[in-house]
């Protein structure tokens, strides 16, 4: 159905980052995600998060990308999320994980920087297109 997935800046570590008050934003989305400090939402939040719900089997073709100055998503919650995929994950597809080092939540600054960002987007989902050139 799907020859690929493009993650950019995605929240996949739910339980870990609204179990910490100290993260920017956290407590303010209590009302969006709920406090998993109560037991219901806790249980709920653990059965969606991408990250704690990996598990051996095949996954698609993956591009993640993530900013460095990100202060919604940080940057390593991508990071840790295609670290266990790809200790976990039983094929070859590709899973790629780009990190920003100027960017932040809403990816580069700049026409140009952008530019860049929306090219390798398309280089990716042209590769998997079986395009080489």
């Amino acid at each position: 159905l799907y020859k690929g997935v493009l993650a950019a800046v995605p929240f996949v570590d739910v339980v870990t980052t609204m179990s910490d008050a100290s993260i920017p934003l956290t407590t303010g989305e209590y009302d969006q995600w709920g406090n998993p400090a109560d037991k219901p939402y806790y249980d709920y939040m653990l059965s969606y998060s991408p990250y704690d719900n990996v598990k051996a089997q095949a996954y698609p073709n993956m591009l993640v990308t993530t900013g460095l100055h990100d202060s919604q998503v940080q940057y390593f919650e991508p990071a840790k999320w295609v670290a266990k995929l790809r200790a976990t994950k039983t094929d070859k597809n590709l899973l790629l994980l780009h990190t920003d080092m100027d960017a932040g939540h809403g990816g580069a600054s700049g026409r140009f920087k952008a530019l860049h960002d929306v090219a390798r987007q398309y280089a990716f989902m042209l590769l998997l297109l079986g395009e080489k050139s």
